[in-house]
């Protein structure tokens, strides 16, 4: 299609996308399965790669995030952003109450009851139905602008239906779901790290980020409920608010109670105590506002706050209980989390028998001991925590817990030892055949970035460790089709089996793994801080395993401190080491080369006569650049050393083209920078063509590309 056909379906699949994002987020009524879903998310996506300079910065695709920026510029708020004064007391409600009599000379007063979120408030601009820009509250007159990280989240409309007001600016809160909250604290834990203290406080610091990628895969929400500039419709009340939202399909707080006397507010604030807790979201109280608009303009603002509204803050809840025991569970990575034995306590609306301490460190901060008395809150209403020690009542023969002791130094589960790597807060089973955590390792193993590995999901690799069938992933690799295929992946009682046709796809895709790459072994091993970009490069400076486990570099590389350049160490220099592959990177592999994980791995390799290659082996990456400098060639790799960045159309697919300048030598980023050396530009350069011209990085076609290669 041409480019004026291109935008028009361009706008409807952006359309149909948002229609079908309201459906789904705001009134979970959606109307499409989530595989039709992701057509049209590609179709679009496919659209915006080969017409760039056609992508809206509103786009649905943007909600995955995008390249990470400098800094947060401050932006002015049109409106001030002002707090809100908090009550403690009923009392204190009733003082607030009388205030609004008096200065409106009644004595009823519309008003409206609403939770206070837990979150971090934010303002969201609409300009002609597009989603301009959000800024914090910072200061209130001023804040961070945090476009990018707001068009992340999945509730927040990038554009509102026909009809909305010329200028919208809605204000709300960002926060993040108890549910998601707990799932996201459970990971960390695995991975050894340290824990977030509440959903509020894993909120601010996932839009302090400046990588919005990362943003994207944070679970936050967005509830509106407050309004600041709007131009082209009155608006009479907060009731009238609340429609006008509704019709935008933007998510509004719920919730909400009107009421026209003292009696009625402190009824609706009892009841929201009560309600709070099943709510999936943190609340720390509820706001009490004026309805109409009127009233509100009458009574005005102080320096600070609007003296029309007022939020009652509830205490937290808070239970004391008796510490009986701490037991320590194996999670899917190998990771020990010690876990708080409880007398049962009923704290925000459930009975609470255990209490996660997440990990030694935890235990020490708080100095917990067995036999404690200890109060007990939800963070985020949903996980039970330890807040703090009552140390008036510790029992006289109560001693430090030290979870290395209390184990033996040997893995609950598997009577293997157990470590702590430098950095981390965890302690983890050093046992490469752990059951507790060789079904998650293989669900990576198996993955499509991965070794590929078709037919072995989740119940398949739990089923394949729990029957005995499977201890390391690799003896996927010894699998026969007869007895796969009689594996039981239901119960005794009623078995279900894997059956011949999905035993013969997996033994066969398994065989076609034995010749994958370096680089995606390297990955699929799941070493922490190992991804698939270092995976690439560690392949380019080794040629198999052995190499890799007894690298020179990488011992070289482990000793830099924080500030040190490779550029300025004359043996790694040579090298042109990614920033992807730095001494965290090279600790991990060295330490899962000498643990007994990783010697067993070795050797199992050998047994079944696999040997990975690398096919992008390329260490001495100086001595290319300056054969390909001086005319010599530069062997197989002429592009060596060369950063490029791709855009626009061209006559091939744009992952066909990354993958041979990657094959040549060369190293393809996804934003032009002051370190790209040339951009590959087809028809419709865009934004990334316009940046380039302003660092002055050289632009080539696909002709120049064919010089470059030679």
């Amino acid at each position: 299609m041409n480019a004026e056909e291109a935008r028009l379906e361009m706008s409807r699949l952006a359309a149909e996308l948002e229609k079908h994002n309201r459906l789904y987020y705001t009134d979970a009524t959606p109307e499409v399965s989530d595989k039709d879903y992701d057509q049209l998310f590609r179709d679009l996506e496919l659209l915006e790669d080969v017409h760039p300079d056609l992508a809206s910065p509103n786009s649905p695709t943007k909600r995955v995030g995008g390249e990470p920026i400098d800094g947060f510029e401050q932006r002015a708020h049109v409106i001030p952003m002002l707090s809100i004064d908090d009550v403690f007391s009923e009392e204190e409600m009733g003082d607030f109450f009388a205030r609004l009599q008096k200065n409106l000379g009644r004595d009823t007063i519309d008003v409206t009851i609403e939770p206070k979120i837990d979150g971090v408030a934010v303002s969201i601009v609409y300009r002609n139905g597009e989603l301009e820009y959000a800024v914090t509250r910072g200061d209130g007159s001023r804040g961070d602008d945090i476009t990018e990280n707001v068009r992340t989240i999945g509730r927040v409309p990038l554009r509102l239906p026909e009809g909305a007001p010329p200028v919208f600016e809605v204000r709300g809160e960002i926060f993040m779901p108890n549910e998601g909250f707990a799932e996201m604290n459970r990971e960390r834990d695995e991975q050894g790290l340290q824990a977030f203290v509440n959903p509020r406080n894993a909120a601010a610091g996932a839009l302090k980020l400046l990588d919005s990628r990362e943003v994207a895969k944070r679970p936050l929400d967005f509830l509106a409920h407050g309004i600041g500039q709007i131009e082209g419709i009155e608006l009479a009340s907060v009731k009238e608010f609340h429609a006008l939202l509704k019709e935008m399909g933007l998510p509004a707080n719920e919730p909400i109670w009107e009421k026209d006397s003292l009696e009625g507010v402190v009824d609706a604030v009892r009841e929201l105590d009560v309600l709070r807790h099943s709510l999936a979201y943190g609340t720390d109280g509820a706001v009490v506002k004026v309805n109409l608009f009127e009233d509100q303009q009458q009574l005005g603002f102080t320096s600070r706050a609007p003296k029309w509204a007022s939020a009652f803050k509830y205490p937290p809840e808070q239970k004391e209980t008796v510490l009986r025991e701490i037991t320590v569970q194996v999670g899917r990575t190998g990771t020990l989390t010690p876990v708080a034995e409880l007398d049962p306590v009923f704290v925000s609306g459930t009975t609470v028998r255990r209490a996660t301490l997440h990990n030694q460190d935890e235990i020490d901060r708080k100095d917990i001991r067995i036999g404690d008395t200890v109060l007990i809150e939800k963070a985020g209403e949903i996980i039970p925590a330890v807040v703090r020690v009552l140390p008036e009542k510790r029992p006289l023969n109560a001693e430090p817990y030290k979870l290395y002791d209390e184990v033996g130094g040997k893995c609950p589960v598997c009577d293997s030892g157990i470590e702590r790597a430098e950095g981390f807060v965890a302690w983890k089973c050093v046992n490469f055949v752990c059951p507790a955590k060789a079904a998650n390792q293989i669900k990576l193993f198996v993955s499509r970035k991965a070794l590929d590995i078709d037919g072995v999901g989740t119940i398949v690799a739990e089923k394949l460790v729990e029957r005995g069938v499977v201890e390391t992933v690799l003896d996927l690799f010894a699998l026969e089709e007869e007895s796969l295929g009689i594996l039981n992946l239901g119960t005794i009682e009623s078995p279900r089996m894997l059956g011949p046709k999905n035993a013969a796809k997996i033994v066969s895709t398994a065989k076609r793994a034995e010749t994958a790459p370096l680089s995606r072994w390297i990955y699929a091993l799941g070493i922490p801080q190992v991804g698939e970009s270092a995976g690439r490069e560690l392949a380019r400076l080794h040629r198999d395993f052995k190499e890799t486990f007894s690298s020179p570099i990488l011992k070289d590389l482990r000793t830099f401190k924080t500030g040190q350049r490779k550029e300025d160490h004359e043996e790694l220099a040579k090298y042109q080491i990614a920033s992807e592959v730095g001494p965290t990177v090279a600790g991990s592999i060295l330490d899962y080369a000498a643990s007994e994980a990783g010697q067993a791995f070795l050797k199992r390799l050998e047994e079944l006569e696999i040997n990975p290659q690398s096919d992008n082996y390329m260490p001495d990456m100086a001595a290319l650049m300056e054969q390909a400098a001086d005319g010599s060639g530069g062997g197989e790799f002429p592009l060596a050393g060369k950063t490029f960045v791709v855009t626009g159309t061209l006559s091939q697919p744009r992952n066909d083209i990354k993958a041979r300048i990657q094959d040549l030598g060369g190293k393809v980023a996804g934003s032009v920078s002051k370190n790209t050396d040339y951009l590959l530009a087809g028809e419709g350069g865009g934004s990334k063509l316009t940046k380039a011209e302003s660092l002055g990085v050289a632009v080539i076609d696909e002709a120049g590309l064919e010089d470059l290669i030679g």
